[in-house]
Formats: structure tokens, sequence, C-alpha cells
């Protein structure tokens, strides 16, 4: 709490009010003789790591940048194997909070802070996934905006009365975190979920009004996506193109009613146009390559990965073992899946596997016979079968209501 503190302490730092008030409330609220910096590179743009190298410089801050961009890229491809979603959300705040973190850790522990300090709400998730990971050291956590009970507006005024760099962005009309796999818009009048949004709040994604379809061929090896229309590409290079190129038929946007970890319910609106087409894409693949239980099991699979990362605990030992059935199924999830963009939209048009569980002649309507001796006249027992227990329930039903009895 304020004012037992001194030594050095480590903040997450983007530059942004909370940060900015941090710093000073670090030192004059609870003594602390230093406060270093550390802004984590998951994709954000330029103009944003600018605003925080001038802030830092104005606030008088040793400031530290760590380039998490190839981690953080790799950790969202791991999230598509495991078709990762959270109610429509494909979890790109989530990921980054505990590849952030770790990374303030590791510079918090070089340089000999005592302290961690993130500027987190305590209405939010944030707080609790970047403690996830700092409270696994001897270090104290610090969390001014909760432990205070700060408000935007207590924390404008007192910026304005301690003459704090606090400027660029949109004036804090809304609350903007963008990484390499999502773009998350919330706050102001969009808390109100009757109010429509205007496209204006959208950066990434376009109007695909009047725009020509265009396809584009993904290849995977192993769940993991690879080439774009036959070129090879790293992980992060892949998924800033495809951004780019979905992002142009204003491929994914979510408007949604999200729940949070303590049980409040929040209007959220995401881009996420790469995430988008990689989901549809790998779970196209999935279609043909995996068998019927496969699927059907790994459903519940990959939404137990998906509340785990949502929680910011991906290194939980339960992921470990999710992810020993995911890797397993993934062995056989290589191939092309052609997907196609047009008016906003993501489709799956097309899919090649030589591990394919497809047989066109056994499925196809003008074949008599299916395979291997089988043939059509071999279902009838199966459909004299189909639905015996629904009927015989019915029936006993029936009688015990015509008896009068419950």
């Amino acid at each position: 709490m304020p004012g037992e503190h001194s030594g050095t302490v480590a903040l997450a730092f983007s530059g942004g009010l909370d940060t900015t008030v941090g710093v000073s409330l670090l030192k004059e609220e609870y003594g602390f003789d230093e406060v270093i910096g550390v802004t984590v590179d998951v994709g954000q743009p330029d103009y944003e790591f600018e605003e925080a190298e001038e802030t830092a410089e104005a606030l008088g801050v040793d400031q530290y940048v760590v380039d998490a961009r190839e981690e953080f890229a790799d950790l969202c491809l791991r999230a598509v194997k495991a078709n990762a979603d959270y109610q429509g959300y494909p979890l790109g705040t989530a990921l980054a909070r505990p590849v952030i973190a770790k990374a303030i850790r590791d510079v918090a522990i070089e340089q000999g802070a005592n302290a961690l300090a993130h500027g987190c709400t305590g209405k939010g998730n944030d707080q609790l996934r970047f403690e996830a990971v700092w409270r696994d050291t001897d270090l104290e956590v610090i969390a001014p905006v909760r432990e205070l009970g700060l408000t935007r507006e207590w924390e404008n005024e007192y910026a304005k009365e301690k003459g704090l760099p606090v400027e660029g962005g949109d004036g804090g009309r809304y609350s903007v975190d963008t990484n390499i796999w999502s773009r998350s818009i919330e706050g102001s009048e969009l808390e109100d979920p009757a109010t429509i949004p205007d496209d204006d709040i959208y950066k990434w994604t376009e109007n695909p009004s009047g725009k020509a379809a265009e396809l584009v061929e993904i290849e995977f090896d192993d769940g993991i996506p690879v080439a774009l229309d036959g070129d090879q590409l790293g992980s992060v290079e892949l998924i800033e193109q495809l951004n780019e190129q979905a992002g142009a038929h204003g491929v994914g946007r979510t408007d949604m009613m999200e729940d949070r970890m303590l049980g409040l319910k929040v209007r959220e609106n995401y881009e996420h146009p790469a995430a988008t087409v990689l989901l549809t894409a790998h779970e196209a693949l999935e279609g043909l390559v995996l068998t019927q239980e496969e699927r059907q099991f790994k459903t519940q699979i990959d939404q137990q990965w998906s509340q785990k990362a949502y929680e910011g605990l991906i290194d939980a030992p339960l992921v470990d073992a999710l992810e020993g059935f995911i890797d397993e199924t993934q062995e056989r999830v290589t191939g092309t899946v052609t997907v196609k963009l047009e008016g906003g939209h993501c489709r799956a048009v097309s899919r090649e596997s030589e591990y394919a569980v497809y047989s066109e002649s056994a499925a196809s309507f003008d074949e008599e016979d299916v395979s291997g001796g089988i043939t059509q006249q071999d279902a009838t027992g199966v459909a004299k079968y189909h639905g015996f227990q629904s009927r015989l329930a019915r029936k006993v039903t029936e009688s015990l209501d015509g008896d009068g009895e419950k």
C-alpha cells in the first residue's frame, strides 16, 4: 500500500494515462526511489512507441523496450491449433498479457528491481493475467489504479495538476489495445450496448462495399499455417500480411457482450482479420482429416484451452495436458485450404490433404456401392435400429400417461 516502499519498481509502461500517472504515484504516494518503464512490443503501431519514448523522457524514466513479436506470434499460431475462441473473440489481448508480463518480469530481475507494477483497473481481466505471472516471483506486486480506487476522470485531473505529459491518440475517448492478433476498442459511448458504433472506430478493417472477392491459399504443416499463396512466411509476417489482405475486405469485426472473469459483462468491439481467416481455414482442414469422434472430443479440449488462455493461464499444467491431445491430432492437419474474402466474410471454398479421411466415390450419390464391400442396402439394418431407444421411451411414457400415472 502507499507510503511503505523504497527501492526500484518496474512498471508496465505504455505512455498512456494510467501508466503516466502511475509513475508519479509510485514515487510520491508509494515512496519508491526509482521507477523504470518497460514497454513490450507485441505488434503495436509505431506511433505508440514514439509517444511512450517521449513520455518516458519527459518523466525522467528509464525506458526498456522488449521485442516480443515473434514469441507472441508463435503463441497465436499455437492458439490456431486449438481453434482458440472465447465467446466469439479470438483472444488477442488475453494471449498477449502473459507474454508482456514475462518480459517485464525478466527486465525487472535483470535491473535489480524489488517490485513490479501495472496500471490495470480493479474491474478488468488484465490485473489477473499480469499477476498470475508476477506472483510466481519474490517481487512485490503494486497496482495503483486498483489499490487507490482511481477513475479516469481523477487521473486526468491529477495529470493536469502535476503537469504530466498526457497527449496523443484519440484524447482518451476510447480505450484501445492493439497487437498483431487483434485490436480492441472499448469505453465512452460504446459502453452502452444499445449504441451503434461509428465506422471510424475501426482502423484495420475497411467497408467492403464494391470490392471484388479475393481467394487466398493457406498451407498448414502439423496444424501451423506456414505459407500464403505458396510463399513461405514467418509467423509475424504471415499474420501481418493476412491482417492487411483480409482487413481490406472488412473481415474480422466482432461486437459482443463479453463475460469477464470477475463476473462483469462488458461491451467489446474487436478487429481481428488474420485470426478470423486462420481459424476458419484451420477448422476447415480439420474437418477433412480428423474423424468424427476426434472432432467431437477436440471441441471440448479446445474450449478448455481457450478458457485457460482467456484467464491468462497459458502455462497451467492443464494446458500442457490439453496440448498433448491437440498436438497428437495436428500431426495430420497438413495440407492447403483456400478461403474466399468477400463482403466482410471469410469462408473456406477448397481444402486438400494427403491425410483426408474422405472418399469421393464412397460419398458420391452417383455411385451404387460405398467401399470395402459395403453396399447401400447394408444401411437398412442400421436404419431400423436408429432411434430405437427414443421410440421405446415414447411408448413407455404414452402407456403410463394413458393409465393416469406420472
